[in-house]
């Protein structure tokens, strides 16, 4: 039911504000690119950001073997991030081969701990918390494990859709067995 309410808030500052939406994501296996797809058509976010480890369904950096699949998952992601019109930065993740992630995305690829001014409002890019935990920044983006952190959006939690120069932060979550997807655990007991 929350689920429904944030949309509804979305749908609502972004009928009724002119500010420039950033929408970050990252983590992503290919479960969720359908998803992410559908956001992007409802909301036409003007700038995308994704914090790596764009195919997070396949860990390449333990299972290098996989690369082929890496390479459709990522071929597929480039395809709707960049139909999207939005500008884009793409922060690789440790999951990520940064050559495949260059020739896909080329000058969208920004480094761990890159700061970005958007709307007069600064970002700090990061794949990990530790990329950003101690950049001089508005709002630091992140994903790759369930840390928070000041001033941070964890991408790993949800959609995150920034309105700036506000600083409106409305959370989507992503969509039930994304966590499973990734490859996470859950624990039981203790």
């Amino acid at each position: 039911m929350l689920g429904f309410f944030r949309r509804r808030k979305l749908r609502n500052l972004r009928k009724n504000t002119e500010e420039t939406l950033v929408m970050h994501i990252g983590d992503t296996p290919e479960s969720v690119y359908r998803f992410v797809e559908k956001l992007i058509e409802d909301y036409s976010p003007e700038v995308i950001i994704h914090t790596g480890d764009l195919v997070d369904n396949i860990k390449l950096e333990r299972k290098p073997w996989l690369k082929p699949a890496y390479i459709a998952g990522l071929r597929k992601l480039a395809h709707i991030l960049k139909g999207s019109g939005a500008k884009l930065y793409i922060v690789p993740g440790n999951e990520d081969d940064v050559e495949l992630v260059k020739k896909f995305f080329g000058e969208s690829v920004v480094n761990p701990g890159s700061v970005v001014e958007i709307e007069g409002r600064t970002l700090a890019l990061g794949h990990s918390w530790k990329d950003v935990a101690d950049k001089n920044a508005d709002f630091k983006l992140y994903g790759h494990n369930f840390k928070a952190i000041p001033k941070g959006l964890n991408a790993v939690l949800g959609v995150n859709f920034l309105f700036l120069p506000s600083g409106r932060v409305v959370r989507i979550d992503y969509p039930v067995g994304t966590d499973t997807a990734r490859g996470y655990r859950l624990w039981r007991g203790l």
